[in-house]
């Protein structure tokens, strides 16, 4: 723990200016995202482009991005606590603080989307254990509840001891977070873009690769910001592991088409995604493969592109676009392809049946997701102000 002991650390020190400058923004985003709410609570979900073909849309892409880049972005601390590379360390706190207000974001997106917010009170009171929603309850609770432990013994010199323990929980539960929302996907057998055990490694693949085009961007940022911007060889470090996690990623997104593919009854979707889909067989292709993976390992894997710092953001945006795209084209575009009733038959009837569901994001929904957005940031830029998070030597 000599590392830990020897850093030392400092409130978010930039100009009050540029300080609340940004928290104002994050604020007013955060309230206009909580008005979309208001609006679809007031006026119904019909003014949504979610209907009963795609009940899950646009917000819940959000979501399910900012819950599975906390998860990855706890990386960094697991590094440093769990596998003793002493670099890291530093940036533990930074770490769990991201991780904390991402899930918070994320959550917040979620609840926000039900329709009736107040149900809630019921799911966290009432729970049917054959229900993978009941068990993401009790992970991302435990999550936050496990994060703050790993704070405080990170904080607090005396407990420093005890961050190693505290660090080894935190990476067992945060690959259970994960693992738990992949198979939201995985165990739904009536989706046939769905239904598939390889959900949760590629998740958790997912995760690893979000997470540390997060912390990469906002440790930049916030560095600048701060005065004290990271080192080039630590930026190399980040940014040559980051494409480590985008292959892998691209290689379980790989495996989950190939596996597809090779069972007969799952052609159909292949087919609507990989070449017929329209919007998501082009986000798929462009968005997931070309933006989010083939462009950020060809800069990142590179020694001369990587030493720009304005590269390696260029590339973690592309890794974080590449998650929406790839994120939107599981979500909706699983949706939009029809369930499959009654195998080898052709089904029509007045409600949809075997005919591909349409969906156009609606405004409101939009402005719900950036809010998500925008609350994590504010959670972000108030810790950071308030506690000492930030390792006076980067």
């Amino acid at each position: 723990m000599a590392a830990i002991e020897k850093t030392t650390y400092a409130e978010f020190s930039a100009s009050s200016g540029t300080y609340y400058a940004a928290l104002i923004i994050a604020g007013a985003v955060a309230l206009i995202g909580l008005i979309a709410a208001w609006v679809m609570e007031t006026q119904g979900h019909h003014i949504t482009g979610m209907n009963n073909q795609i009940v899950w849309g646009v917000p819940h892409v959000f979501a399910v991005f900012l819950v599975v880049a906390a998860s990855g972005v706890l990386n960094v601390a697991s590094i440093g606590s769990v596998f003793g590379r002493v670099e890291y360390k530093p940036f533990g706190r930074l770490s769990a603080l991201l991780a904390v207000a991402l899930l918070i974001g994320g959550l917040s997106v979620l609840v926000l989307d039900l329709g009736r917010p107040d149900r809630l009170i019921v799911a966290m009171t009432t729970y049917n254990f054959k229900s993978i929603f009941a068990w993401n309850i009790f992970l991302y609770t435990g999550f936050i509840a496990v994060i703050a432990v790993y704070l405080w013994m990170m904080m607090e010199r005396r407990f420093n001891k005890y961050s190693g323990a505290a660090g080894i929980a935190a990476f067992i539960w945060r690959l259970s977070l994960t693992t738990g929302t992949g198979l939201i996907f995985g165990f739904l057998v009536a989706r046939q873009a769905y239904d598939a055990a390889v959900m949760a490694p590629l998740f958790i693949a997912m995760s690893f690769s979000f997470g540390l085009a997060v912390f990469l961007i906002m440790a930049l940022a916030i560095g600048k910001a701060h005065g004290q911007p990271l080192e080039n060889a630590l930026v190399d470090r980040f940014s040559k592991l980051l494409g480590v996690f985008v292959a892998a990623a691209l290689y379980f997104a790989v495996v989950q088409h190939a596996a597809a593919l090779y069972a007969t009854e799952h052609h159909g979707v292949e087919a609507f995604i990989l070449l017929n889909g329209g919007i998501y067989t082009g986000l798929f292709w462009i968005g997931q493969i070309l933006l989010g993976a083939v462009i950020p390992m060809a800069i990142l894997f590179n020694p001369g592109r990587r030493t720009s710092k304005v590269n390696v953001v260029f590339a973690a945006s592309l890794v974080i676009f590449g998650g929406f795209a790839q994120l939107y084209v599981i979500i909706i575009g699983g949706q939009a392809f029809p369930l499959i009733l009654f195998p080898g038959m052709e089904i029509a009837s007045s409600f949809f049946d075997g005919v591909i569901g349409r969906y156009q994001p609606s405004l409101p929904e939009v402005l719900l997701g950036l809010g998500g957005i925008a609350i994590a940031a504010v959670i972000v830029l108030v810790g950071l102000r308030a506690l000492r998070f930030l390792p006076n030597k980067a």
